[in-house]
């Protein structure tokens, strides 16, 4: 087997583990390939942002495990991974993606609903009289 660079990232509550492999080979997401794992075009474009970023899209391939939230979310949480391990492969694509924002992690999430109101922060209306 190959030697590749492991990493793991999050986002909201999506968790992916990536390998990243030097070469040419078949990108995968939980078994598939990345173009049956993911239905929608956009988010094609925000998967390989990175690796296009630095210009080594047809220089490495991936094998992803992830699992939560939605396929946005876990999208996003594969880039950060493949911008993570791209910066650690090579120290001379780390401007550029920080420069980007692909370095760093969003740590937005669901906010929970409190007791006695109808969601995180709506309540019920006040009456004066």
């Amino acid at each position: 087997m190959a030697n590749y660079i492991y990493t793991i990232w999050r986002r909201k509550t999506a968790t992916a583990q990536i390998k990243l492999f030097e070469g040419a080979g078949k990108n995968t997401i939980n078994g598939k390939d990345a173009k049956e794992y993911i239905t929608r075009n956009d988010l094609f474009d925000v998967l390989y942002s990175g690796l296009k970023l630095c210009g080594v899209k047809d220089s490495f391939y991936f094998d992803v495990k992830v699992e939560g939230s939605g396929i946005s979310s876990q999208i996003q949480a594969i880039r950060l991974g493949l911008s993570r391990a791209l910066s650690e492969k090579d120290e001379k694509f780390k401007k550029s993606l920080k420069d980007a924002w692909f370095l760093t992690r969003d740590a937005r999430k669901v906010e929970r609903k409190k007791p006695w109101l109808h969601k995180a922060r709506k309540a019920s209306q006040w009456s004066k009289r």
